[in-house]
């Protein structure tokens, strides 16, 4: 549709498009109505300045100015023990002194799984297999990361669904913990979402941000069929800006968030025939 005059055709065709990607149907509508009054050609490209312009600045980590803990939180199978060790990666790189802290204990392979990735990132890694209690595992976790002179402490949590109160304020406490008992460390919440789910993650990030200050998204499974078009309302609804996107299962699959390429793959705006 690039570069194409308005038509009815293409406004459906525009409207289809962005509402199969998840785009949500406030944020659609409003740019089917910039589209109809504002614009007389080259609309798509209209559209995608638009859409870019709803969005916050590129995201580029960089080294932190005190001791940060990135809290990896999220539902059941949404990847955050993969992404837990790939923002591991992502740190080490930028030279960055690395703890993981394997806080999941419901899923006793979470624990194997960081320790082979934590081992091939080269970072240090606390786990206790000898408790079920997340918070005891944190507090010793962060006593290691100090001794250790880290200044990012990534923290796998259990996946857990919004809708056990029990486990949410299981993770509400994790919170309480680091900022009673630790107040020298920066703290930040990143929510990890299946990119595949669409509007549901809209409202997985709404109950888990009742419980945890949420700080940044990150979109797990963009390797596939899903457009990940929920940026949009994660950030325009609940002031939660994406900042990295999973595109593979290697440890060199997490990319910093870039709208302007974003939103000119979902329009198609990056091929050329």
């Amino acid at each position: 549709m690039a570069g194409k005059r308005i038509t009815p055709e293409s406004l459906e065709s525009l409207e289809e498009q962005l509402l199969g990607a998840d785009l949500g149907f406030e944020t659609v509508e409003s740019i089917i109505d910039m589209v109809e009054h504002h614009s007389k050609s080259n609309f798509i490209e209209k559209v995608g300045d638009h859409l870019v312009s709803l969005l916050p600045e590129s995201f580029n980590p960089v080294p932190f100015q005190v001791p940060t803990i990135l809290m990896v939180v999220g539902v059941n199978g949404s990847g955050k023990t993969t992404t837990a060790a790939k923002l591991a990666q992502v740190y080490k790189k930028i030279g960055q002194t690395v703890t993981l802290i394997a806080a999941d204990t419901y899923r006793a392979a979470a624990v194997d799984q960081l320790k082979i990735w934590g081992n091939r990132v080269g970072c240090h890694l606390v786990c206790n297999d000898k408790t079920s209690e997340p918070t005891s595992i944190l507090f010793d976790g962060l006593v290691s990361a100090k001794s250790n002179n880290s200044n990012v402490i990534i923290v796998d949590t259990a996946g857990r669904l919004h809708t056990y109160s029990n486990l949410m304020e299981e993770l509400a406490k994790m919170y309480r913990v680091i900022e009673n008992r630790f107040p020298e460390f920066d703290i930040k919440s990143l929510i990890i979402m299946d990119a595949s789910l669409g509007q549901n993650s809209v409202i997985q990030a709404k109950e888990f941000g009742k419980h945890v200050k949420l700080d940044g998204a990150i979109l797990t499974k963009l390797d596939g069929t899903a457009r990940g078009g929920i940026v949009f309302p994660l950030f325009q609804e609940l002031e939660i800006p994406v900042q990295f996107i999973g595109v593979g299962e290697d440890l060199g699959d997490l990319e910093f968030f870039d709208p302007q390429n974003y939103v000119d793959g979902l329009l198609g705006l990056n091929q050329h025939d």
